[in-house]
């Protein structure tokens, strides 16, 4: 059969036969939008016969929809005439072609049941990976306690000044905020009953054993957790990390350890700045309602006890350590392209805040079943 498929002002396909065999020529620049117009007329050839020859001599360019084209026009064709590059590319396209096909698309009413399976066994990946990096850091931590001079000084100077030091503002503000609204509020209630001399009891318990830990654990995820998380993350997507592991670099102890240490060892002191704020704008109240500094700080010490604070304080350090974790596991599983530092930061961030109110429930269960 001789005849033009197609005749296009950049593209042209011409089927010929040739001695008994049927010989494609390709003319021109097939692109993708030369593609879609020749598609149909290429397919209704090729239905009529397989094509022996397939002739590039002429053809000006190609992209992989014009390959595509091509390859599906003249499937077990012999291709003469191909430059180096159209050779190439059609190479390409056609171990493209032979790859796995994608899987069969799920029937609309089993979708909510795949969705449902895909998101439990992803959740169980992540919660092995999450046991995996667990184990790998009470690993690295015994082997650093065995040889302490593998741990990173400078580094754990530094997080402990970008963790503690730099934050100490902040904590200070809010702890004294807190410490203002809290006043404000219990007094209203107590006012009622004659009982606003308790105002400092209520709001001293609840600094030192509940608000001050975990208004500094948010304080902690909303500022480390989230940069530890960016700046792993950055260096996963720039595989820094891999880099460390390729040079025999143990990456939990050269990353993950001094920032672990830092947390644990600064939040303790961030939620003692928390409560110290927090007292202190409590007494800045009671005394505009007419309660002198003495009745405060009598109040104060005959209910306050030291287990109070260092429930508080061991809470914190608990805080401290799960905050650093999770923004560094964030980090450290942060995915390539631009987008994976902004979802680490935000997966740590809400890992973060999320962990310690369980925790915090966790520890008020057991401190009252043991009777601190």
């Amino acid at each position: 059969m001789d005849g033009t498929l197609a005749d296009l002002p950049a593209a042209r396909l011409d089927l010929a036969e040739d001695g008994g065999a049927r010989v494609l020529t390709a003319t021109g620049r097939i692109d993708a939008a030369a593609a879609a117009r020749l598609w149909p007329a290429a397919m209704t050839a090729a239905a009529g016969g397989p094509v022996a020859v397939l002739d590039l001599s002429a053809l000006e360019a190609i992209d992989t929809a014009g390959a595509v084209l091509l390859l599906e026009a003249a499937p077990d064709a012999e291709a003469r005439g191909a430059a180096p590059e159209v050779a190439a590319l059609l190479d390409r396209t056609r171990r493209a072609l032979a790859a796995a096909p994608p899987p069969p698309k799920v029937p609309a009413a089993w979708r909510p049941i795949t969705a449902v399976g895909r998101a439990t066994v992803d959740r169980a990946r992540e919660s092995l990976k999450g046991v995996a990096f667990l184990g790998e850091a009470v690993v690295t931590t015994g082997r650093v306690l065995a040889r302490p001079r593998l741990l990173r000084w400078q580094d754990l100077l530094r997080h402990l000044d970008e963790v503690g030091t730099r934050a100490f503002p902040l904590t200070l503000l809010l702890g004294f905020l807190i410490g203002v609204i809290l006043a404000y509020q219990s007094s209203i209630p107590l006012r009622r009953f004659g009982a606003e001399v308790f105002v400092p009891n209520l709001v001293g318990i609840s600094l030192l054993r509940e608000l001050g830990p975990l208004l500094a654990g948010v304080v902690m995820a909303g500022r480390t957790g989230s940069a530890f998380a960016a700046e792993l993350g950055t260096m996963t997507v720039n595989e820094e990390v891999d880099a460390l592991k390729i040079m025999g670099i143990d990456p939990t102890a050269m990353l993950v350890l001094p920032r672990l240490v830092a947390a644990t060892l600064v939040m303790p002191v961030l939620a003692l700045l928390m409560s110290l704020a927090g007292l202190a704008g409590m007494t800045l109240i009671m005394n505009t309602l007419g309660y002198p500094w003495a009745a405060v700080q009598g109040q104060l010490q005959q209910w306050l006890s030291l287990q109070d604070l260092v429930g508080g304080l061991f809470k914190a350090a608990c805080f401290g350590l799960v905050i650093a974790g999770i923004g560094c596991r964030a980090g450290l599983s942060a995915g390539r392209g631009p987008r994976a530092v902004g979802d680490a930061a935000t997966a740590a961030v809400v890992g973060g805040i999320v962990a310690i109110v369980a925790m915090d429930g966790v520890f008020a269960v057991l401190f009252f079943r043991l009777g601190i």
